[in-house]
């Protein structure tokens, strides 16, 4: 059995409170793997081909073993929630959001999400990251 891949979170390029979040996961990545791609990326296009359920998803999707036979993909709260468990420590208190049904934290979070570009702007296109995590970025 080979090496793990690591984990890919692909995000909305454009928008403000998405771009902030990647960059607080990468201030809080202690183990830095933790990859990143936008959604409308060739490599996310990838990932979208492989699990056709998520093609009109437009918030977060976690993707664990991107590529391999055990790719596994999470979305809204569920990837979240996943970011929450990789980057362990304090962040995980967070976790506590499970105790709702995954339905309402699903709503919750498509709520937050239609207001998202209102109330944290939107980019006319995907930042560039920093040179120094530049490589941790797919189809910059």
């Amino acid at each position: 059995m080979g090496a793990e891949t690591p984990p890919v979170l692909l995000y909305d390029g454009v928008c403000g409170v998405c771009n902030r979040a990647v960059q607080t996961i990468l201030r809080f990545d202690r183990r830095g793997t933790l990859r990143f791609a936008a959604l409308d990326s060739d490599f996310a296009r990838a990932i979208i081909d492989r699990h056709p359920g998520i093609e009109d998803v437009d918030s977060m999707v976690f993707v664990d073993q991107p590529g391999r036979d055990g790719e596994r993909v999470a979305v809204r709260s569920g990837a979240a929630l996943r970011v929450v468990d990789y980057l362990g420590g304090p962040w995980r208190v967070l976790g506590a959001a499970r105790l709702l049904p995954a339905p309402l934290r699903d709503r919750l979070y498509d709520g937050f999400a239609g207001i998202r570009y209102r109330v944290f702007g939107k980019h006319d296109t995907c930042p560039i990251p920093p040179p120094e995590v530049r490589g941790r970025f797919l189809d910059g």
